[in-house]
C-alpha cells in the first residue's frame, strides 16, 4: 500500500509542478515552444518544481486521513482552511494559486457552515477542484479491507468531493477516477484498466437517478473511438469533463510516465491540473522509479511529501476498516459555472 501512496502521490505533484510555469498558455504557443521539463517563472512567477493547490490540497486530504485514520469532513475543511489562510501544505508558505469553486467553499466554511454543505451545487460549479484532490481517497477505501466499491464508498467520494464541489457531475468525474485507479493497482494493463473502471462506475451511476442526467456528459469515455481521437477534439480547460477526459486521453496515447504528463502539460490551458490528475494514475501505473530523477531532484519539500505518504506505513487495515461504520451514507443534491479558473 505505502508504494501506491508515493507513486500515485509523487506522480501527481511532479506533473503538477511541470504545468504551473505554463497554466492558461495556450496549445499553439505551447506547440511552438513545448514543455520539456521542470521550467521556472512563467505565469506565476515561482521557482522550478513548485507545485500548486493541486498538490496542496491532495495533501490535506493525505494528512487528514493519515491522522484521523477515517474520512474526518470537518478536519479536511480545516486543513483546506489552513492551506487557504496561512500557507500550510504549500512549498514556500504562500498561496498563489486558488479556484473560484473552492475560494467560495472555504468561505462558506469562515462562516460556520458545516462542511458537507460548503461546495456549490449549481451548474457553474463543476470545475476540476475535487477531482484533483481525490486520489488518497483510494488509499483509505482500499485499506478498509474490502475488494471493489461499494454504495457506501460511493457516498464517502460523492462527500469528499462535495466539501468543495457538490454537483453530482463532479461527484461522478471523482467516482470514474477512483474506479479506474482503483483497477490500476490490480496489475492490470494501462488500458484494461482504464475501460475496466469505467465500466465498473458505470455500473453503479445507472443505478442512481440522481447521477441520470450526468451520465450524458461522459459518454465519450465509453466509445471506442475514444483513444484515437485527434488532439484537436481534446478540450483541457478547467472543466471537469474536460479534464478527465484529457488526461485520460494522455494515458492512452504513450507508454510511459515522462511522455504521458509532458504531453498532458502541452494541451494548454489549464495545465498543471490535466497533468496532475493524468500524473497520478501515470504514477500508479508506471511507480515513482519512473519518474525522471532531475524532476524529483527539482520539486520543493520533496522531503516533506514524501514523509506524507509514509506516514501511511502506520496505520494498519483493522484500524481502518473498523472505523466505516461510523460514515452513514448522505446524499446531496448537487452542480458547474465554467470560468476561466473555476477549480
Amino acid at each position: 500500500m505505502s508504494n501506491h501512496v508515493l507513486d500515485g502521490i509523487m506522480g501527481l505533484c511532479v506533473a503538477d509542478a511541470l504545468g504551473v510555469p505554463v497554466e492558461f498558455v495556450s496549445r499553439s504557443q505551447l506547440r511552438a515552444d513545448p514543455v520539456t521539463g521542470m521550467r521556472a517563472y512563467g505565469t506565476y512567477h515561482q521557482p522550478a518544481g513548485t507545485w500548486s493547490d493541486d498538490t496542496s490540497m491532495t495533501l490535506c486530504l493525505l494528512d487528514s486521513l493519515a491522522e484521523a485514520g477515517r474520512p474526518d469532513y470537518e478536519d479536511i475543511m480545516q486543513k483546506f482552511r489552513r492551506w487557504h489562510d496561512q500557507g500550510d501544505y504549500t512549498p514556500y508558505g504562500e498561496v498563489f494559486d486558488v479556484g473560484s469553486a473552492t475560494r467560495r467553499a472555504i468561505n462558506r466554511c469562515q462562516t460556520g457552515t458545516p462542511a458537507l454543505q460548503c461546495g456549490g451545487r449549481a451548474e457553474g460549479d463543476n470545475g476540476n477542484g475535487s477531482l484533483m484532490r481525490i486520489l488518497p481517497l483510494l488509499y483509505w477505501l482500499q485499506a478498509r479491507g474490502s475488494g471493489e466499491f461499494d454504495a457506501e464508498a460511493f457516498d464517502i467520494i460523492h462527500n469528499v468531493s462535495a466539501l468543495t464541489h457538490a454537483h453530482p457531475r463532479s461527484q461522478m468525474a471523482c467516482g470514474i477516477y477512483l474506479c479506474i485507479a482503483a483497477a490500476i493497482t490490480t496489475g492490470a494493463g494501462l488500458s484494461e484498466a482504464i475501460h475496466s473502471g469505467i465500466k465498473k462506475a458505470r455500473q453503479y451511476y445507472d443505478q442512481r437517478t440522481e447521477f441520470a442526467a450526468q451520465r450524458q456528459h461522459y459518454a465519450r469515455l465509453e466509445d471506442s473511438r475514444f483513444a484515437v481521437l485527434p488532439e484537436d477534439k481534446i478540450k483541457s480547460s478547467g472543466y471537469v469533463v474536460d479534464t478527465l477526459e484529457a488526461a485520460l486521453w494522455c494515458l492512452l496515447n504513450t507508454d510511459n510516465y515522462r511522455d504521458c504528463v509532458l504531453k498532458a502539460v502541452n494541451l494548454g490551458e489549464d495545465t498543471d491540473t490535466v497533468a496532475a490528475v493524468a500524473g497520478g494514475l501515470a504514477g500508479l501505473y508506471y511507480g515513482y522509479e519512473a519518474i525522471p530523477a532531475e524532476w524529483l531532484t527539482t520539486i520543493a519539500r520533496r522531503d516533506y511529501i514524501e514523509s506524507l505518504c509514509a506516514s501511511w506505513g502506520r496505520l494498519n487495515r483493522p484500524q481502518l476498516a473498523s472505523t466505516l461504520s461510523c460514515f452513514p451514507g448522505t446524499h446531496h443534491t448537487w452542480s458547474n459555472n465554467q470560468q476561466r479558473h473555476p477549480g
